[in-house]
């Protein structure tokens, strides 16, 4: 009997109570065939990030695994208004395409925003719509979806910055401003990794070595005035 890639597992809305069937790639089917430089994950066949997304059918409310459990009264009020009450029922158990995901994660956004989820759980959804865009050469969208990401991030980083892998973040931060050709900023981020003796994170010191000299090939072939620092490079 032939395993299909994807599975059913039951989620209980914590909006409204209904339980409905949400969809999961099984690991043996996520193969990645390219990582780019900010953790964008590129698959062979199946990808596991079309089904991130949980959508209740019978209210509208999309999250994901990140999300907070618990709901402020107000917050259901808002989501009652701007959500419960426009949803027309529709079940996304099922195959998603890159349309309908795209629709999940904008969705998802909306009631992040509403529940005022952590800057975390948001960034985390713009970066991943950036990926959406990426994979479809989109790159008007793909920047934009960046661009809020970056701002998100850097949120993080000034709240709780002390608290989680400050390294991946302060990379990520780099990286994002590499992509959007802020290159003096993305030097800035990476040189500080590279610098701070209190980092111990070997493969984010490698990889903001890398993306260093990346930054700076980027500014040469930009015809841009190089900062001292990457004068001073050979």
């Amino acid at each position: 009997m032939m395993v299909e890639p994807l599975y059913e597992i039951s989620i209980t809305c914590t909006y409204c109570t209904q339980s409905f069937k949400t969809m999961k790639v099984r690991p043996s089917f996520k193969k990645a065939i390219q990582t780019d430089a900010d953790f964008c994950i590129h698959y062979k066949d199946v990808n596991p990030n079309f089904y991130v997304v949980r959508i209740c059918p019978f209210c509208g409310y999309a999250h994901t695994e990140n999300f907070s459990q618990t709901w402020k009264p107000a917050h259901k009020s808002i989501f009652q208004e701007k959500v419960a009450e426009n949803w027309t029922m529709r079940d996304y158990c099922g195959e998603r395409n890159w349309e309908s995901t795209v629709q999940t994660f904008k969705l998802a956004l909306l009631c992040a925003q509403i529940k005022e989820e952590s800057s975390r759980v948001v960034a985390g959804l713009l970066h991943h719509l950036a990926w959406l865009y990426r994979s479809s050469g989109d790159w008007e969208q793909e920047k934009r979806f960046l661009a809020f990401a970056l701002e998100a991030y850097i949120h993080v980083f000034e709240t709780e910055g002390m608290d989680i892998n400050n390294a991946k973040l302060m990379f990520l931060i780099g990286e994002l401003n590499r992509r959007l050709s802020n290159y003096n900023e993305a030097v800035r981020w990476f040189s500080r990794i590279i610098n701070d003796r209190k980092i111990m994170d070997a493969g984010m010191i490698r990889a903001s070595r890398e993306q260093w000299v990346a930054t700076r090939e980027d500014m040469l072939a930009s015809r841009l005035e190089l900062p001292d620092e990457m004068k001073q490079a050979t």
